[in-house]
């Protein structure tokens, strides 16, 4: 089983960034790909940026550019630093880890609000 706990989010102007975080504990060592998704509101959850290994990445093309992942496996943690945000990344983000057994598992998810 693996436990991941969102942080991070919160209201900013267009413009500006956020950096989320997502702390991973349990069976980490099964974890192979991390990733943070994002789902508006009416809208079907979609893929941000996912992180393998701790090294090869790979975005959404609506957030090239502009948003960075990364992970720092000694805290078992990966991140999502948000730069020159837009209105229409206003969505709750969430992180999930992918195992080597084919699971997935998701947090609770973080509230990004961007204003005009």
């Amino acid at each position: 089983q693996v436990q991941l706990v969102e942080s991070g989010g919160g209201l900013v102007q267009a413009g500006g960034s956020l950096r989320l975080s997502c702390a991973a504990s349990g069976s980490t060592f099964s974890i192979n790909v991390m990733g943070w998704y994002r789902q508006a509101p009416g809208k079907q959850r979609e893929l941000v940026a996912t992180i393998i290994s701790g090294r090869s990445t790979n975005y959404a093309d609506s957030v090239k550019g502009r948003f960075t992942i990364s992970r720092d496996n000694g805290k078992n943690t990966v991140y999502l630093q948000m730069n020159s945000l837009k209105p229409e990344d206003t969505a709750d983000y969430y992180c999930a880890a992918h195992t080597g057994r084919n699971d997935l598992y998701w947090g609770q998810g973080t509230q990004v609000t961007v204003s005009s």
